[in-house]
């Protein structure tokens, strides 16, 4: 079960964009302004709160050397902003800001933009904002995320269905309860290592820096991380006293509301760090988080205890007091997730529109075959609390039973009779057993491939947030998601080349920047450069990109590709007042 979530993780969060729910709003300078005298500071605004590192900003002269800034810092100490300050004197030309810094649910995000003082430069510092992340950190990042929800769920979900089912043999429980802590805590141990080298885009051989793990430990998601250790002390020292309780049969138990207390805060480590810390209604959004991912541990966790209970001998009323307490969590969860769609999401459009609405669908979709099975599993609870539930159930529905030829004797009608034996009243049948075994066994296994649903979408930018970072793009903060480079003959004169970047490579609204380099590999003027871009498949375009010189460089503010695939994008380079040439690439604009 475990095994195969892992691959619908990994399938459904592997290769691809990172996902940053935080966006940039604006910069001041703006991008690509022209100032008459140098700025003392270089502010961004975000959409939502983010933390700063100590790289937060690097900034670059024209011939691409660093300059020396302060230390990045706030705007009028909001948290929205991101401030660092700059020399007293700055030397004319263009100027590059690279930032990096890490959204309010936990996540990186990068990008770059340029200023220039007095004129902009002939030739400008490549625009390197750095990785957005590492592959295999990120997969790493994303396995032990996966775990620790997977671990928790099973953890509480296993303590309470002891505390609210009182199973009357619980040494069973102990080998998954023991296995689930232990599960947490190497996760989190992980996810705490993982931390410094996620934020930074370098590679996992980075856990060994000892610096960058005490810079972890101050930020929010490394305290919330110290905090989630810290509390599976007492969880550990709770649950062996409930196990000591339970095996010596001691009327009074340990308090529940400790327990309740514990299943909280370990909660709150996780929805103070995610999609309900940031945005819109924040504490209902936490609390709304916790109970739903209480919600999901009692019922999901509750199962698999259900399970290993069930390959034992039933106790009927165990198996009735769990039927309940799951239909307390399923309304819980209904009413939870209602409200978290509805702010992750902000439209309807969203929810076709974006990676997160379609991660939400495949979620639903999930998850009605969890309550599928539920009702299933319910069905059989009924049999084995009243056995003669079933026959009943036969009597009322149709049945076809073999009568003689002419019909039955009398000519009246024939009653139907039981298929099968009654069970005697105050006995289980191992039918009906065997039947709630393999529905729970379902239910189980479609619920972690539910978790690992939930985890990919805790780590993909909401609906809600991608609407409002299509509209703050032109800010120009976002990374450039493609970037080609156009190899073109100039003549006797060698070969240059044309590096095109589309922003953010995907349909809809894009903004094109395009440099023309000589064969020496420095900025060249060129008369005209021309851009478009075709669809064949769909019979699409061709569509111009109405490029501008900048001096310097030439871009375009809005280009819209309508459609995802596979497009062909057309350059003409005009090298003199007669003569130019044209290079065609293919690029693949995704959705």
């Amino acid at each position: 079960m475990l095994l195969g979530a892992a691959l619908v993780l990994l399938v459904l969060g592997g290769a691809g964009p990172a996902s940053a729910h935080a966006a940039l709003r604006s910069t001041d300078p703006g991008d690509g302004s022209v100032l008459q005298r140098a700025p003392r500071h270089v502010t961004l605004t975000f959409t939502e709160s983010v933390g700063l590192r100590d790289d937060s900003f690097r900034v670059l002269d024209p011939g691409g050397h660093r300059v020396r800034t302060g230390e990045a810092g706030r705007a009028d100490g909001r948290s929205d902003t991101a401030r660092v300050t700059l020399p007293g004197r700055l030397g004319e030309g263009t100027y590059t800001v690279a930032w990096r810094v890490v959204s309010a649910d936990s996540h990186p995000v990068s990008g770059a933009f340029t200023f220039s003082v007095g004129k902009p430069s002939a030739s400008t510092a490549p625009v390197d904002p750095g990785p957005t992340e590492n592959p295999l950190t990120a997969t790493l990042h994303k396995i032990a995320r996966y775990l620790a929800h997977l671990a928790a769920a099973l953890l509480i979900g296993t303590a309470a269905f002891v505390a609210l089912c009182r199973p009357p043999d619980t040494a069973p429980l102990r080998r998954p309860l023991v296995a689930s802590w232990w599960t947490l805590l190497a996760a989190t141990v992980a996810l705490l290592l993982l931390r410094a080298p996620y934020e930074a885009g370098t590679g996992p051989s980075a856990v060994l820096d000892v610096s960058a793990l005490g810079d972890t430990a101050t930020t929010r998601p490394g305290a919330l991380l110290l905090l989630r250790l810290a509390l599976l002390v007492p969880v550990a020292l709770f649950l062996t006293r409930t196990s000591r309780t339970a095996r010596r049969r001691v009327p009074t138990p340990v308090p529940a509301a400790v327990g309740a207390a514990l299943a909280v805060g370990l909660a709150l480590t996780w929805s103070a760090a995610e999609h309900a810390s940031a945005g819109i209604q924040v504490p209902l959004a936490v609390t709304s988080s916790v109970l739903h991912l209480l919600a999901t541990a009692v019922w999901l966790g509750g199962l698999v205890a259900l399970l290993v209970t069930l390959r034992g001998t039933t106790d009927v009323a165990t198996v009735t007091r769990f039927s309940r307490v799951a239909l307390a969590s399923v309304t819980v969860l209904a009413v939870t997730g209602v409200y978290q769609s509805w702010r992750g999401l902000g439209s309807w459009q969203a929810l076709t529109g974006t990676t997160y609405g379609r991660l939400l669908l495949a979620k639903l979709a999930a998850v009605a075959v969890l309550l599928a099975a539920a009702a299933v599993s319910r069905r059989w609870t009924a049999a084995l609390v009243d056995p003669g539930t079933a026959v009943r159930e036969r009597k009322r529905a149709p049945e076809r039973v073999p009568e003689r030829v002419g019909g039955p004797p009398g000519g009246g009608e024939a009653t139907p009779e039981p298929s099968g034996p009654v069970p005697p009243p105050g006995t289980v049948g191992e039918a009906h057993r065997r039947g709630l075994r393999r529905s729970v066994l379902a239910e189980a296994g479609v619920a972690a491939v539910v978790l690992g649903i939930t985890t990919v979408l805790t780590s993909t930018v909401p609906g809600r947030a991608a609407a409002e970072a299509a509209r703050t793009a032109p800010a120009g903060g976002v990374l450039p998601a493609s970037v080609t480079t156009i190899p073109f003959e100039i003549g006797a004169s060698g070969r240059g080349t044309v590096q095109i970047t589309l922003d953010p490579g995907r349909t809809g609204d894009n903004a094109v920047q395009a440099v023309v380099f000589g064969p020496d590999g420095s900025l060249a003027a060129v008369p005209e450069l021309r851009l478009s871009f075709t669809l064949p498949d769909q019979d699409v375009g061709p569509i111009d990109a109405a490029l501008v010189d900048r001096g310097g460089y030439w871009s375009a503010n809005s280009l819209t590709l309508p459609l995802p695939g596979t497009w062909t994008m057309r350059t003409t380079v005009r090298v003199s007042e007669i003569d130019q040439v044209s290079e065609s690439r293919r690029i693949r604009i995704e959705r």
